[in-house]
């Protein structure tokens, strides 16, 4: 090669390298920088009180709210999302198919587990579309449900979420059977309750009202939601409520803590903050509903 063309191509590498290193560093920062993320997150912050957006093109309040959801969902693990064990709706094996119609009627969901004997061994799923199936063309109702089992997803609650929506993707399969340490079921995540990570909750018309998991009562006291999280008592109650060592999250899980059981409806319990959680709901299974009672103030010393 030429010396000419030699110390051109040199010069061209070395454009195209500055040209590359400029825009990296425009991206991902300099080296010891913050990280994107980082950036981020500190610009959504900046604007977080912002209206609707004059510029067109500009990002709505909404879009930063997904945008920020988007930041931390690569953050959150198998066993953080999706409906957890006491909330699985589920049939056994060996349920009769005019049941199992019932069963899908009464709960709106368009899968089912199946289990064999009891819900840690889940063996398959129903999908709804194949019973319609059955139903659409007045095909004789079969006997056993063996036909219609289809195979779930099985994952670790390690699993990470961006990890099982590409597990969902590829295997075309949105349902799956989140595992605990034991290999028991822990809970239950869909495709769709990954999607709320990002978006929020998305309702149907099939779905009940929501309803205040926190509802103020005279007096000070509370009543609430045993699925209502920990971190949200702190802020909006007393944020003592939430200083827990144990690893629980909800309320319900705090309560059954403090009893060393699964409370029945009229126990009152004392935490250590001065706060009674009176159990209003329960089942032998687990807490529904409770009642936060204040510390009562303590009479003031005479001189």
């Amino acid at each position: 090669m030429p010396e000419g063309d030699s110390s051109s191509f040199a010069a061209e590498g070395s454009n195209e390298t500055s040209i590359w290193r400029g825009l990296k560093a425009m991206i991902f920062g300099q080296p010891g920088d913050e990280s994107l993320r980082h950036q981020l997150e500190e610009a959504i912050d900046a604007h977080e009180d912002d209206p609707a957006p004059d510029a067109k093109g500009d990002l709505s309040p909404i879009e930063r709210t997904m945008v920020r959801n988007l930041l931390h969902f690569g953050e959150r693990d198998a066993g953080d999302v999706g409906v957890p064990r006491a909330d699985i709706v589920a049939i056994e094996e060996k349920t009769p198919f005019a049941d199992l119609v019932k069963i899908f009627a009464e709960a709106g969901h368009s899968r089912l587990p199946v289990y064999r004997e009891k819900l840690d061994t889940i063996i398959g799923m129903v999908h709804i579309k194949d019973v319609f199936a059955i139903l659409a063309t007045g095909a004789a109702h079969p006997e056993t449900l063996d036909a219609l089992i289809r195979q779930p997803l099985f994952v670790p609650m390690s699993r990470g979420v961006l990890d099982l929506l590409a597990d969902m993707r590829a295997s075309r399969v949105h349902l799956a059977v989140v595992l605990d340490e034991y290999f028991g079921t822990e809970g239950l995540v869909t495709i769709e309750d990954l999607i709320e990570e990002i978006v929020g909750d998305i309702e149907d018309e099939h779905d009940d009202a929501p309803t205040a998991l926190l509802i103020p009562l005279d007096g000070g006291a509370w009543d609430a939601d045993a699925r209502v999280e920990l971190e949200d008592v702190g802020e909006t109650v007393d944020p003592r409520l939430a200083e827990v060592d144990e690893d629980i999250d909800t309320l319900g899980g705090l309560a059954a803590l403090l009893a060393g059981h699964v409370p029945q409806p009229g126990e009152c319990l004392d935490h250590k903050s001065g706060w009674k959680l009176e159990v209003t709901e329960a089942d032998t299974r687990r807490v529904h509903r409770l009642r936060l009672h204040p510390p009562v103030p303590e009479p003031e010393s005479e001189d």
